[in-house]
């Protein structure tokens, strides 16, 4: 299910690979770094485990580094450019079979550039795939808020500093509007804390039940890849 931990011999002739994308950045005082990752990976995982019996699914290794402007003045928060973005997913795509891009961090430019490659992505900033989704995120305030601190809790529950998330008050700020209004950093937005959205109603339940809803969208559209 996930290529690094096979050996060569046992990779499969053909498969339809899933790469997780996701960012190195501020997630509020109180989520990892690895958040984004750490979501594109259970959502491949899952989605591969799901498709056992019936299509043959590899789950690349992450690439923990993305487009990651708006966090910059925070400890910690590691950016590449575009075109170094687009030259590692088209690469990789020239070395696998059918790739499947899995995107969790949601910078427009990140999101913009993987359109660019013309490569099979889950989309969750697309209207029809947000709709189904939690109403924190399709408020669009929801940068290390209760969607994506549930999300981790579900996986990684060790990795929240559960002190500091309950302490945290709900911050509402609508990013695409600010990035609309052409504000280009955190700080900017008023996210002195690097989070928008409400950490403190966070909860492994929530983070579970939005998984099996992210998986849903990615096994369809691997099966649509497959056929």
């Amino acid at each position: 299910m996930n290529l690094g931990d096979l050996a060569y011999p046992d990779v499969p002739e053909k498969a339809v690979h899933v790469l997780p994308l996701g960012a190195t950045e501020a997630h509020g005082p109180h989520a990892p770094l690895s958040t984004d990752t750490l979501i594109s990976v259970g959502i491949c995982e899952r989605a591969a485990e799901r498709l056992r019996d019936e299509v043959a699914v590899l789950v690349l290794p992450a690439m923990p580094y993305g487009v990651t402007r708006y966090g910059s003045a925070f400890p910690g928060t590691v950016s590449i450019s575009e075109e170094t973005l687009r030259a590692l997913v088209t690469e990789i795509a020239e070395s696998v079979g059918p790739l499947v891009l899995v995107n969790s961090h949601f910078e427009p430019e990140q999101v913009d550039t993987l359109r660019s490659t013309g490569l099979p992505l889950l989309d969750l900033t697309r209207r029809k795939s947000a709709e189904r989704l939690t109403d924190e995120f399709r408020s669009g305030s929801c940068h290390a808020g209760r969607y994506e601190t549930s999300l981790v809790l579900a996986d990684r529950p060790e990795l929240v500093l559960a002190d500091r998330m309950t302490a945290l008050e709900e911050r509402h700020v609508d990013m695409p509007a600010a990035i609309r209004a052409g504000q280009t950093d955190f700080l900017a937005m008023g996210m002195d804390q690097a989070y928008c959205g409400a950490p403190g109603e966070s909860s492994a339940e929530e983070g579970r039940e939005t998984f099996e809803t992210l998986t849903d969208m990615l096994v369809e559209l691997i099966r649509e890849v497959a056929a």
